[in-house]
């Protein structure tokens, strides 16, 4: 089965779905095409707190670089730069952004020029079309990250989520899998969802 993943590289609870994805891999017949999302775009025109607004202007930065960087490399770059970042945010609780992109850039090998594209809103335009194509997919309202697979009549199917912690590994990974596959096979199935009583593990 072929998946496609949304994520923002700064979302701490799209970082843990897609470790699971990872381990997902490694236990099932399952390939992950990577794309990028935007808690920028999710947000423009939301009514959030002055923190909250300081904290989204920052994740556009590293979705213009992972967006230029398929530009210009194609969307086999998309997953090692996703996760050289998101390692450096969320496993290392890195905040200096400018050293986080420049060491992602050079652990994939790629050009350290591409860093400029952080801070150039011409590549604004890239963030929204790859954004969009995840709202196309799951609908208006949804957060990051989205997967679509295949549903229950062989057509892509998109879903917000599943927003889950720890990361479960192995065959955990799997059954859970399993199960999110066995829920995209019900027509009309439009949301599952229950309070959050812990915050992000992410290792």
């Amino acid at each position: 089965m072929r998946v496609t993943f949304w994520i923002d590289p700064m979302c701490p609870w799209a970082w843990i779905t897609s470790r699971w994805m990872v381990e997902v891999e490694k236990v099932r017949d399952v390939t992950v095409d990577w794309n990028i999302m935007s808690l920028g775009v999710l947000n423009e025109h939301n009514d959030v707190s002055d923190d909250y607004k300081k904290l989204i202007a920052r994740t556009w930065r590293p979705a213009r670089v992972l967006c230029r960087a398929r530009e210009l490399h194609g969307d086999a770059v998309v997953f090692p730069l996703f996760s050289a970042l998101g390692t450096r945010f969320h496993v290392g609780k890195r905040t200096d952004m400018e050293a986080v992109i420049a060491e992602a850039l050079a652990e994939v090998g790629l050009e350290p020029e591409l860093a400029q594209a952080a801070d150039d809103p011409q590549y604004d335009d890239l963030v929204r079309q790859t954004h969009a194509t995840a709202v196309a997919m799951s609908g208006a309202g949804v957060g990051t990250p989205v997967i679509a697979l295949e549903g229950v009549d062989g057509a892509q199917v998109g879903f917000f989520g599943p927003i889950i912690t720890p990361i479960p590994r192995g065959e955990d990974a799997g059954r859970l899998w399993d199960g999110f596959v066995l829920l995209a096979q019900v027509p009309g199935l439009v949301e599952i969802k229950r309070s959050r009583t812990v915050g992000p593990v992410v290792d």
